[in-house]
């Protein structure tokens, strides 16, 4: 069983067991998060699509921990101008494993 889950302005196609990164959520590791914002089951040849989320579904996952991914390098450089600039960025993350997948 699969499911379509939106958290972060992103959506993620998960199933019980997946280990996932999101985008930062406001809790400790060892905490139990719930998604409501289920968009679609799938489940062999069932489909259910919601509209625009399947009532009463949710996804439960366990946070493993919260990190930051790695560097991205930004260099903005103007030829013959003597403009360089140079900035890095770490996208923070949480590491998520999924738990039980309810209709």
């Amino acid at each position: 069983m699969h499911a379509i889950i939106e958290t972060g302005g992103k959506q993620y196609k998960v199933a019980e067991g997946d280990v996932v990164f999101i985008e930062k959520l406001d809790n400790e590791a060892g905490d139990t998060v719930k998604f409501d914002q289920v968009l679609a089951i799938l489940d062999g040849d069932k489909a259910t699509f919601g509209a625009p989320v399947v009532a009463g579904a949710s996804v439960e996952a366990t946070i493993v921990k919260n990190g930051k991914g790695k560097k991205v390098r930004i260099f903005k450089y103007n030829a013959k101008k003597g403009y360089r600039k140079r900035q890095g960025h770490r996208q923070p993350y949480t590491k998520v494993e999924i738990g039980k997948i309810s209709v």
